[in-house]
């Protein structure tokens, strides 16, 4: 008998959106585009309608239980690593306030068929968005599981059609020094740039995120559109995304462009592989005071450890 196995980000039949509701998110989530960060902050007041589809969106506490306590949505929107906005964990969200998400335009080139720029309901058709509960770590060994919502990667990338030459595709943040203050520092060069391989990008787990918690995403978290991919590290989760450029090279990323031997390519989450400052054996989920065994590929490792059959995950980390 064959028994086809559930996704660990699949939610229930009983926490599917209603349809009605459903063709009502594009408008809403341009609505959130027009008024940019201020409503991610809660301060712009929402109309009745706009607060059903926000409780359409919501996670709902009782779908896909997997032991993964959801983070408070407080501490996901005000600890966070965005260092065009400072170093500190609370800078994000003291300082992103000032970026204009709207209006965005994302610009796509390289190895594909069709390039250009694209307005960002271009690329994100809004009547699809999808709610996926991840865990995301970060190098600093702690964590987080938040409720994301947005759509598969893989339906962004195939609009372009790329050929058999993107073996990769390379992600840019917007650099803007007028309203981001951490461009002024060295710490990294600018603009942030990220990579995958292209079967991790066309992975179904992978995910383009346009809001989190029932709402859009907050300026601090990645507005108005974020890489997720959960069986990575943090960092690997680009934010504020301008560019996609597909390269038939592995492109060099902005944290292993800084330290190569502490920040590989691929990032995957692997308590046998030691950060050189720290051990990664063990995580501490935020708003926690217990530590955690860390899960290979942080516990996804049943949809994408075929990804990396045959390699050596110490020497390709």
């Amino acid at each position: 008998m064959l028994i086809k196995k559930k996704p660990t980000w699949q939610l229930s039949e009983n926490d599917v959106t209603d349809e009605a509701l459903m063709h009502s998110r594009r408008d809403f989530m341009m609505m959130a585009a027009a008024v940019a960060g201020a409503s991610a902050i809660g301060g712009v007041p929402l109309s009745a309608a706009d607060e059903r589809v926000l409780k359409a969106l919501a996670y709902k506490s009782g779908a896909n239980d997997l032991s993964r306590e959801i983070t408070d949505r407080s501490a996901a929107t005000g600890y966070n690593n965005f260092y065009e906005f400072g170093t500190g964990k609370s800078d994000p969200a003291k300082n992103a306030h000032t970026m204009k998400v709207s209006p965005w335009t994302v610009e796509v080139e390289g190895h594909v068929e069709k390039t250009g720029k694209y307005d960002l309901h271009d690329l994100i058709d809004f009547n699809t968005l999808e709610e996926r509960i991840y865990r995301l770590r970060c190098v600093e060994t702690w964590s987080m599981v938040v409720p994301w919502i947005g759509v598969p990667l893989s339906a962004i990338l195939s609009k372009f059609n790329p050929t058999s030459n993107a073996k990769f595709v390379q992600f840019e943040t917007l650099a803007d020094p007028k309203s981001m203050p951490g461009i002024s520092s060295r710490v990294l060069s600018w603009p942030y740039v990220e990579g995958l391989r292209m079967d991790e990008a066309m992975n179904p787990l992978t995910l383009m995120a346009v809001g989190m918690y029932g709402k859009e995403l907050p300026n601090q978290n990645g507005a108005p559109m974020r890489l997720v991919v959960p069986w990575k590290y943090g960092y690997k989760s680009i934010k504020s995304i301008v560019k996609i450029k597909f390269v038939s090279k592995q492109p060099r990323t902005s944290w292993g462009g800084y330290s190569n031997r502490e920040y590989g390519f691929y990032s995957n989450v692997n308590p046998e592989v030691d950060h050189p400052r720290w051990s990664q054996k063990t995580e501490q989920r935020i708003g926690e005071f217990r530590r955690r065994d860390t899960l290979m590929f942080n516990g996804y490792g049943g949809e994408v450890a075929e990804l990396y059959k045959g390699m050596d995950l110490r020497k390709n980390h």
